[in-house]
């Protein structure tokens, strides 16, 4: 009796799609869902590994509900995406039966697995996600990924001379190490991404051939972006760094892009009778401990951008320093017990370290504090040698011989720390630019002969106009 009563009931249930069990449910064509990515890019990859998850939220913004018959990959169960939607997996490429309540929302989770393709070139892969709605409609989500094929380091030493080069990145899975002896040469436009943890370790001797249009890059191995506008290179702390050992002397860098590490280029102590360092028209910039540090070492540094740290960007104790045309700022985003932009000392706890000779010249060291110059001479019998010659500096006016035609960064000038650069920095996106605004005290400042004798052109490539600028930038942005 019971199944007769209600088999009018069970015959329209078979004659409806499954998910239309409610009369609110749509079969109007002009109701339709709305993506919150008209397409989900991923961009590039390191082929062979899987991408982090995007999330995609479907919204309802209709009055009704609507019904999904199925969700598909155009690509099926051969495409380079996986996708789950609100715990279901797309098994073999496909699922079915899902639903949107008004002014609901569905959320899917991408990831993305690009596979190896032998290219020295990224190569995209691209896909559509297909929504089969019950009244018909067909809605598409482009999916895109490029996938970059890598050379992989693991626990790689360099025990004799060689060569990286640039047809493809490195991928260093364990610390890089180059031992007594030997040399490492880099060249132009080479990549090297270093997996979290991993480290450059120099015992012989490093040179980094780099040109104005191809920089050598040392940054993390995760590509693509934690967040829709916030790309992975961005934050710091995705790899070691560059850990120049005792041993190692005559180490030459130039045109280096090194970011988002650990630490930045770190000298241990040695003699100063040889050249350790010499760093030119170089980036390093933002790591979550030093961007630079110098233990009692021969170093000499030259338009250079010295930039954004979780410790000092510039950390020199003891030894014989040369810095000229360098842009040193200290606007790191990720905490207020950051460092300082340049820190310098003769001594460090019980161990003491002359300061035979720190110069600054033609440079800019500043920063979001009142005072971004830290000098401690914490032994009065022992060297603490220091000149800062034509400079913008972001501390309290002071009057000594070793100040010599400096300005001061404060608010008494028409810009002052920040907005000395232009354009702003985008926190954000945590991109920074460090061209100087036509505002800053900077432009004109610098001593001609001395930028004539070292640097006549800029980081970039530009020449010193004849009225020089400080830091390492000639290029100014208007706003």
């Amino acid at each position: 009796m019971i199944l007769r009563k209600f088999s009018p009931f069970l015959f329209l249930l078979c004659v409806f799609s499954s998910c239309l069990r409610d009369e609110d449910f749509s079969t109007s064509p002009s109701d339709v869902l709305h993506f919150s990515v008209d397409t989900l890019d991923f961009d590039t990859l390191i082929s062979g590994e899987l991408a982090h998850t995007r999330t995609i939220q479907v919204y309802n913004p209709n009055r009704s509900a609507v019904c999904i018959s199925s969700v598909s990959l155009l690509h099926g169960a051969k495409s380079v995406f996986r996708v789950n939607i609100d715990g279901t997996s797309l098994e073999q490429g496909s699922a079915t039966d899902f639903e949107v309540r008004s002014g609901d929302s569905l959320r899917i989770f991408v990831n993305a697995f690009p596979p190896l393709s032998d290219a020295d070139s990224p190569v995209a892969h691209t896909d559509k996600l297909l929504l089969q709605l019950a009244s018909g409609v067909v809605q598409e989500l482009p999916l895109e990924v490029h996938g970059l094929d890598v050379i992989k380091l693991e626990s790689h030493e360099i025990v004799s001379d060689d060569t990286l080069y640039a047809r493809r990145p490195y991928q260093i899975l364990d610390s890089l190490v180059v031992r007594e002896g030997a040399v490492l040469t880099i060249q132009p436009g080479a990549r090297l991404f270093f997996h979290k943890g991993a480290s450059l370790v120099v015992y012989g001797s490093l040179c980094v051939n780099g040109e104005v249009e191809a920089n050598v890059i040392f940054r993390g191995d995760r590509l693509g972006n934690m967040f829709t506008n916030q790309s992975y290179d961005c934050i710091p702390g995705q790899w070691g760094g560059i850990h120049i050992k005792q041993q190692s002397f005559g180490n030459h860098i130039n045109f280096a892009d090194i970011h988002s590490g650990d630490y930045g280029l770190l000298c241990d102590s040695s003699s100063t009778d040889v050249e350790k360092l010499c760093l030119e028209n170089s980036i390093i910039h933002n790591m979550s401990g030093n961007v630079l540090t110098l233990h009692h070492v021969k170093c000499r540094v030259g338009n250079s951008q010295l930039t954004n740290a979780g410790g000092d960007c510039v950390s020199v104790l003891g030894g014989d320093v040369q810095m000229v045309h360098a842009t040193i700022g200290q606007f790191y985003a990720f905490t207020t017990g950051r460092g300082v932009a340049l820190k310098f000392s003769n001594v460090n706890g019980d161990l003491k370290y002359p300061l035979e000779r720190l110069v600054i010249q033609n440079s800019i060291i500043t920063g979001y504090s009142n005072d971004e110059i830290m000098g401690n001479r914490g032994d009065e019998q022992l060297a603490f040698n220091y000149t800062f010659q034509n400079c913008l500096l972001n501390t309290p006016k002071y009057e000594a011989p070793e100040v010599v035609n400096c300005l001061w960064d404060t608010s008494d000038n028409a810009v002052s720390k920040a907005d000395n650069f232009f354009p702003a920095f985008d926190l954000d996106r945590l991109t920074y630019s460090f061209y100087l605004d036509s505002a800053s005290v900077a432009i004109g400042a610098a001593d001609p002969l001395i930028t004539q004798r070292t640097y006549p052109f800029d980081r970039e490539g530009l020449p010193q106009p004849t009225a020089p600028h400080l830091g390492c930038y000639t290029r100014m942005l208007e706003q």
